[in-house]
């Protein structure tokens, strides 16, 4: 039987590739794990191995054309096979298709975990029915909750057409189908959370369904903005039911909708089914850069979904606008479950207050000279480097020179012993509005100061864009997080386990202050002043040890004398 070769997922929130060369003629031999062809994705280029050895019977995607993962890009017939196009879609391509679940009736989708399965009659198929199983979004993410089905039983969908929303405490995603078929089955109701491999839903495959209406069934609940499930029930029929049908597009097509202020309605989708992808959007923006005003509702009941969220700030950004009050904040008078990010964050936050005994310290910190540095230099460093210059690598720099002096505040506390890391891998905390997330800079302390600022922007657009692989949040050492980009002097941040401990960054402000000049006369200034607070965990760090840490960072940013470039 043939084997497809399809466009693998290079990481997690990666949902395209661009095939840029093939290794292999139609008519070559081919060994299994051989480099068959090359890819190139906004964050990795690869040779990618066959699947199978055999012979490359045809290539479906020519050099560079970019697909979505999952896509068959190329078939491989086993030797003595005759070149034969491939059978249609319902050929299984999904080699990691979990066993089968016990056999079980297809459920509503608006129904609550714990109610008993419905059937529905389903459509006979005209072929072997395919698996469809919850994805596994990155080697340590072992479960996902199914936040909203975007098809419903009967209902035909196209392969790599989204089929259902995910979320996992690292990443909110659409999923799509494997295969073009009728929908003839869905075993895992919206807001239940299942093991990765779990078969999710059936794809039955039939001929023509999508000419045959399905069977009734109450609406789908649309997720919330961490991924949550509105508890208000299915709502009537609205213009927001009936336009979550027609709409195609992926969270971060709506994101950057919501950025430029774009009503998704007034772009036309060139993807499958009519899908808005990420290029419409943006070429949309281009050509309106102010933003289409959002079409007003064509009835005067308010919707019962909850808004979609505004751009994902990063909590290190050099400069923030006020911004009015936040969307995904929650609706008065509505009851929305937690999203599987905010409980994970709940559930880490009460553990390291339990787990560690949390002490605080705040330093007052002159920064007159890093911000006379970053506004003469900053226009420079972006002409010569294509990167913003923000206040983010100073501290970054600074912590990381004090953790090479005390290398205790860089350790963690495994059973009765003190694990000294070898490594310094710093977390910049970045706020979303669906929740926070912590990427880390790794082996910060070999960086320059010019690939600092490049980690901090990449990893912040990436959090911003829900592209962080799960590596990215890993390994963290020390933490970094700024309560000061809201305007808040300083904060008393909560360590991120198994650290012992975390400094938070204030709000740089102008005030006068004494100061005592080179002959000992102390005069009154205007300087730019700021507060970093430290948290540590008093099991192993001593105040004194806590106060020297400190202050080695506020002399390395009160006497900086590194170049930027």
């Amino acid at each position: 039987m043939p084997t497809d070769v399809i466009m693998p997922q290079m990481g997690e929130s990666i949902f395209e590739g661009t095939l840029t060369k093939w290794l292999k003629k139609t008519g070559e031999k081919v060994q299994r794990d051989e480099p068959l062809f090359e890819i190139s994705t906004d964050k990795v280029d690869a040779e990618i191995p066959a699947p199978a050895t055999g012979v490359l019977q045809e290539i479906k995607v020519q050099p560079g054309a970019t697909v979505q993962v999952n896509t068959v890009v190329g078939v491989i017939a086993n030797d003595g096979e005759a070149a034969a196009p491939p059978p249609p879609s319902n050929a299984a391509t999904n080699s990691q298709t979990a066993p089968a679940a016990p056999e079980s009736a297809p459920i509503s989708s608006t129904a609550s975990p714990s109610a008993p399965p419905e059937r529905k009659p389903a459509a006979p198929s005209s072929g072997p029915a395919m698996e469809v199983t919850m994805p596994q979004m990155g080697e340590s993410i072992f479960e996902g909750t199914i936040t909203r089905w975007m098809k419903k039983v009967g209902e035909h969908v196209n392969r790599d057409e989204p089929l259902f929303e995910i979320s996992t405490d690292k990443v909110d995603a659409e999923i799509p189908a494997p295969a073009s078929g009728t929908v003839t089955e869905i075993r895992i109701p919206a807001g239940q959370t299942v093991q990765v491999n779990t078969v999710v839903a059936t794809i039955g495959g039939e001929v023509g369904a999508a000419q045959r209406p399905a069977a009734p069934t109450p609406a789908t609940p649309a997720a919330t903005a961490g991924g949550a499930v509105s508890t208000e029930g299915p709502p009537t029929t609205t213009p927001s039911a009936a336009e979550g049908e027609r709409l195609r597009s992926s969270p971060l097509v709506r994101k950057i909708a919501e950025e430029h202020n774009v009503d998704l309605h007034q772009v036309a989708g060139t993807g499958t089914g009519g899908r808005i992808t990420k290029e419409d959007i943006l070429a949309f923006v281009e050509k309106h850069p102010a933003g289409a005003p959002a079409a007003a509702p064509a009835i005067s009941a308010p919707p019962q979904v909850a808004p979609a969220p505004p751009s994902a700030q990063p909590a290190f950004s050099a400069q923030m606008p006020a911004t009015p009050a936040n969307k995904s904040a929650g609706i008065p008078g509505t009851v929305e479950p937690m999203s599987v990010m905010r409980k994970k964050i709940a559930e880490h936050m009460v553990m390291s207050k339990r787990t560690s005994a949390h002490v605080h310290g705040v330093f007052e910190v002159d920064m007159t000279r890093v911000v006379k540095l970053r506004e003469k230099m900053k226009n420079v460093f972006q002409e010569k480097t294509g990167l913003k210059l923000t206040f983010t690598p100073f501290f970054v720099r600074a912590v990381a020179h004090a953790l090479r002096i005390w290398p205790i505040v860089n350790s963690s506390v495994e059973g009765e012993s003190i694990h000294y890391k070898a490594d310094i891998n710093i977390g910049i905390a970045v706020a979303l509005d669906w929740g926070l997330i912590v990427p880390v800079i790794k082996h910060a302390d070999g960086l320059n100061f010019t690939g600092l600022q490049r980690a901090v922007t990449d990893l912040g657009e990436r959090a911003r864009a829900k592209k962080l692989k799960p590596d990215d949040v890993q390994g963290g050492t020390f933490t970094i997080t700024n309560p000061g980009i809201f305007g808040a002097k300083f904060g008393m941040p909560i360590i991120s386990q198994p650290q012992v401990a975390i400094m938070g960054v204030g709000a740089i402000t102008k005030k006068p202050c004494v100061i005592t000049d080179k002959d000992g006369n102390d005069v009154i200034a205007i300087r730019s002043m700021m507060h970093l607070s430290i948290g540590y965990d008093h099991r192993i760090i001593d105040g004194a040890i806590a106060d020297q840490f400190m202050s080695v960072v506020k002399s390395y940013l009160e006497n900086w004398n590194e170049p930027l470039i």
